[in-house]
């Protein structure tokens, strides 16, 4: 098949590159999202992102950078003639003339076990709900965010309690190498996915703004997963902020078990902040 790929980055571009031309598919674009709406913004940090995909992309393949996902998008798909769309990472819904613009639609990639956690930081909100786990899900796309019949998944990727974003992608770009040639294959059969249950859907949307402020009146274990969630996001750099006995403090790492730091406490007992700084 010739293949149209859709990601946030350098790697997921090779992530799927890798895995559709040892399926025996040809790349013939990128189509990548400087801004996180259509017309909207160009993001911050988006230039240096750019920079390294169009080092990475191979001579014969095209690199698309829309603006908007109005008409042109579409119609520049369809000069592809392409047969899919693969997609790992897009932050905006696809119209239904893009999703039409190949012969066999579109599929996506998503680490979450669908319909659990669609959206658009599915992992993130694992790590706050205290999830042991996350998964990977490929699945037909439609019109409405990660809701198409799911082609294949899997579930296994631990969450430690110190969640370590590049040793968590490695392992999911390895589910992801295992798991799309299966969805691919598929695809060619005409499977249309199994379809998803509504009532177990959830969403994980962006964090509401209070998300970044710790209140002391929660449980131990909310606390203690709300800084779990913000350091893994911020990749380490940057946690919740906390009003304690001499000021404000941004909380790095805390511990539910008795450990050398700062005792806080909770609704229901103590939790010990071990890593902090001022805010």
């Amino acid at each position: 098949m010739r293949v149209i790929l859709v990601s946030y980055s350098a790697r997921g571009f090779e992530i799927l590159r890798t895995a559709c031309e040892q399926a025996g598919h040809v790349p013939v674009a990128y189509l990548h999202a400087r801004s996180l709406r259509p017309g909207g913004a160009t993001r911050p940090g988006a230039g240096p992102v750019v920079a390294e995909i169009v080092e990475s992309v191979p001579p014969t393949v095209d690199l698309l950078l829309p603006g908007s996902k109005k008409v042109l998008l579409a119609r520049t798909l369809r000069e592809y003639e392409a047969d899919l769309i693969v997609c790992y990472g897009f932050p905006w819904k696809f119209p239904r003339a893009a999703l039409r613009a190949t012969k066999s639609g579109a599929i996506n990639v998503h680490t979450s076990m669908l319909p659990k956690y669609r959206g658009p930081i599915p992992v993130n909100w694992a790590i706050r709900n205290g999830d042991s786990e996350i998964g990977v899900t490929v699945h037909r796309m439609t019109e409405e965010f990660d809701s198409g019949g799911i082609l294949v998944q899997e579930s296994g990727i631990a969450l430690d309690d110190d969640v370590v974003p590049d040793r968590l992608w490695d392992e999911v770009d390895s589910y992801i190498a295992r798991l799309l040639p299966t969805a691919l294959a598929r695809v060619e059969k005409g499977f249309p996915g199994i379809a998803q249950c509504e009532d177990q859907a959830s969403y994980a949307g962006w964090m509401e703004p209070e998300f970044s402020f710790v209140d002391w009146g929660h449980t131990r274990n909310e606390i203690h997963n709300q800084v779990r969630a913000t350091r893994f996001g911020s990749s380490g750099k940057s946690g919740p902020v906390a009003k304690l006995s001499g000021g404000q403090f941004r909380v790095l790492r805390t511990s539910l078990e008795p450990a050398a730091g700062r005792r806080a406490m909770c609704a229901d007992g103590p939790l010990w902040i071990v890593e902090s700084t001022p805010a």
